[in-house]
């Protein structure tokens, strides 16, 4: 029997026959402490957090009287929770390169759904939070099927779904908000309001959201799945990825925490109103955005969403502390997400065209 082993010309290798083993090689070896923490402390890391000092320092001097206080902390994180889950909302679709630009309004059925449901059935707190919630899933599906099944644009078929959930709204609600004073009582109430230490609950949620998302993300095989679909879908189909069932299941994770902070807001406000999400869909995307150039450049990750949602809390608080024109928190937010779309679509580019470059030396090797 022949062996398919190829003798070294050099004379010096093994001969023909004997079985070659491959050079040992060693272990990749990690940066040292230092250097790594140096790097996690450069700008490019966590630009965001040193725009959040100079910001701080700013409105300390513009309102010395009102914002350099413990309780202005208390109102930036209180008063943001809220954003902060809606914007983790969009995290899952968009790592995988996929809108869902339904979250405001999914945010906004669910809130009239529980406020209605409670108002009107003795049924529960509980069993009309799961009711929301479960149609909540319902539309997540509904967008998995348009943009998944049947190939339609995930920008345009989520604001499609979107205009749908809004009509049924207005038909639900009439266009006005759900009130009541079953609405105010425990244990609905205590969904939204309850506090410890000067921080409201929906804090919490915003922590335990964020750590679960970074979990899977960062932590489990599915997480480094959904980044290879975002970053080249092709690519990771071929290499056996369920980019599609990734997809399909990003969009009902997205309407399931836009759901749930529909509900928390509800619980906050004491009503369910016809337009609550509306406006939290701004902010919610240039957080995103702008969290995708922190801690994992490049990439939509929980964490840097946490630290944009407090450096835009930041400027908007500060900004009425220090009675400001309406028209200037607007501004801010604008100002920051193009800032934000401008350092996150070069990165991405700097990174495709790298990985373009690579590509041909290692085939080389």
């Amino acid at each position: 029997m022949m062996s398919t082993t190829a003798a070294d010309p050099t004379g010096t290798g093994p001969s023909v026959g004997e079985p070659t083993q491959a050079p040992p090689t060693a272990p990749p070896t990690r940066p040292p402490l230092r250097r790594r923490a140096l790097t996690g402390l450069t700008f490019t890391n966590i630009g965001a957090v040193y725009v959040w000092i100079v910001i701080i320092v700013v409105f300390s001097f513009w309102a010395p009287d009102t914002f350099p206080t413990w309780q202005t902390f208390q109102q930036v994180l209180n008063s943001n929770a809220v954003t902060g889950l809606v914007a983790l909302s969009v995290v899952p679709p968009l790592a995988a390169r996929v809108f869902d630009l339904s979250i405001a309004y999914t945010m906004s059925l669910t809130g009239v759904i529980t406020a209605k449901v409670i108002i009107s059935t003795d049924i529960g707190a509980g069993s009309a939070i799961a009711l929301a919630m479960g149609t909540a899933l319902v539309i997540g599906v509904i967008n998995g099927i348009v943009v998944v099944t049947l190939r339609v644009d995930s920008f345009i078929a989520t604001l499609a779904t979107g205009s749908l959930i809004q009509a049924f709204i207005t038909m639900f609600t009439d266009g006005t908000s759900i009130t009541g004073v079953k609405l105010l009582r425990e244990p609905f109430a205590s969904i939204g309001q309850k506090s410890a230490g000067g921080f409201t609950i929906p804090v919490l949620y915003l922590l335990l959201v964020a750590t679960a998302l970074w979990f899977v993300l960062e932590h489990t095989a599915s997480g480094r799945r959904l980044y290879a679909t975002g970053f080249n879908s092709d690519a990771a189909r071929l290499q056996g990825v369920p980019t599609d069932r990734l997809r399909f299941l990003t969009l009902v994770a997205s309407s399931a925490i836009a759901g749930c902070a529909g509900v928390v807001f509800a619980s906050q406000i004491g009503s369910g109103s016809p337009e609550a999400g509306t406006p939290y869909l701004l902010s919610s995307y240039a957080a995103a955005f702008v969290g995708a150039t922190q801690l994992r450049a490049g990439r939509f990750n929980s964490w840097g969403t946490v630290i944009a949602i407090l450096l835009l809390g930041t400027g908007t608080v500060g900004l009425g502390l220090a009675t400001s024109a309406q028209w200037a928190p607007s501004l801010f937010t604008g100002l920051v997400l193009i800032v934000a779309l401008v350092v996150t679509g070069g990165r991405l580019g700097l990174r495709t065209r790298l990985t373009r470059r690579r590509a041909p030396r290692k085939e080389a090797a």
